[in-house]
């Protein structure tokens, strides 16, 4: 698409998103105290050359190793890498102050250098900041954000509270696989309408063996893709950093929970009226996620059938989401198309201008 219309489209996306004054909550907003989202935004694609700034809203890194390579990986995709001024700072297990961490989000938005912005890692404290992220700024510049694990907080907050697209992909730290890279560059520097397809069995296979899907439910249907990782999710049930419900498809993964943990937090979802208003769902990986209570445990199979056949809304696992080498970039906040019986998520149209 020429960059001329690219910008007429986005002139007309803003004009749509800035009302002349306080407005209900009428689309993915979760608060009508708040001004409510008018038009989804989606955010210019990723050009051999631009920068990309370095986040770090999460957990902090310990060595020096780790940054090397970030930027030599980013570099690798033709890109200009752009560390925050606090990156690698520290406080406990978080890399810095609250402040600091969200006051880098919140200029890395405002700087016309840069271009995109991506996470360093996941980990835990992203939801600590949620309340001091300038949500109006990024609605005024949007860009691509991205990242995964613990920033499942930051990405459905952002696009709760001002209607960008936001992406659940690979962090900076992530394994940057041809699969991973693959994925990742279709989606935001050539602007593809993805279909998101696990791998083919192995030529020495009969049959798939690794990665296989699980139909739940079968069936085919259309909505709004939003989701990210379960645990951070149900942190965040009750607070106005969440979208609606109504109309989604839900996407989920985790790592290293035990499967009662797992029941907890699905029981969680449940009650709290989250599952009853999709029209479809997607289980990506849950790594690790073993019984840990020995005999008579229930297996995340039995949990998926308990809490979502009852649905009778498509659904399927098994998709390559989570903490895994080999990953899919997703948007979160656009429409999408997906086949239970196939195992596939469509976009109906590109994620980025």
């Amino acid at each position: 698409m020429p960059l001329q219309r690219r910008r007429f489209i986005r002139d007309l996306t803003m004009a749509s998103f800035l009302p002349l004054g306080p407005i209900t909550t009428v689309g993915d907003g979760a608060s009508k105290s708040k001004p409510g989202i008018i038009r989804k935004i989606v955010p210019n694609r990723l050009s051999a050359g631009q920068t990309i700034g370095v986040v770090s809203p999460s957990g902090a890194l310990y060595e020096a190793g780790p940054y090397e390579l970030v930027t030599e990986v980013l570099q690798a995709m033709g890109l200009r890498v752009k560390m925050s001024k606090h990156v690698a700072d520290r406080y406990g297990h978080l890399a810095g102050q609250d402040d600091d961490r969200a006051e880098e989000i919140n200029n890395m938005f405002k700087d016309p250098s840069v271009n995109a912005i991506i996470c360093l890692r996941g980990g835990s404290g992203a939801a600590r900041i949620l309340e001091k992220i300038d949500y109006k700024t990024i609605a005024r510049n949007p860009k691509i954000f991205i990242g995964y694990s613990d920033i499942t907080a930051l990405l459905l907050a952002i696009y709760a509270r001002s209607g960008l697209v936001t992406f659940h992909g690979p962090v900076a730290i992530s394994s940057w696989n041809s699969f991973t890279y693959d994925y990742f560059k279709r989606l935001l520097f050539e602007g593809q309408e993805v279909l998101f397809k696990n791998p083919e069995k192995s030529p020495d296979d009969l049959v798939q063996v690794n990665d296989r899907i699980r139909t739940l439910t079968p069936g085919k249907t259309s909505g709004i893709l939003v989701g990210g990782n379960l645990s951070v999710l149900c942190g965040m049930v009750g607070s106005d950093y969440l979208p609606s419900w109504k109309d989604k498809i839900l996407f989920l993964e985790d790592t290293d929970e035990q499967i009662y943990r797992i029941d907890r937090m699905m029981s969680q979802l449940q009650l709290s009226g989250v599952l009853r208003q999709l029209k479809g769902f997607i289980m990506g990986k849950c790594t690790n996620c073993n019984p840990g209570r020995g005999y008579g445990s229930l297996t995340l199979d039995e949990l998926l059938d308990h809490y979502i056949k009852p649905l009778k809304i498509p659904a399927f696992s098994g998709a390559m989401i989570g903490h895994i080498k080999d990953k899919f970039t997703l948007p979160v906040g656009l429409e999408v198309d997906m086949d239970a019986e196939a195992g596939t998520i469509q976009l109906s149209q590109p994620a980025v201008i």
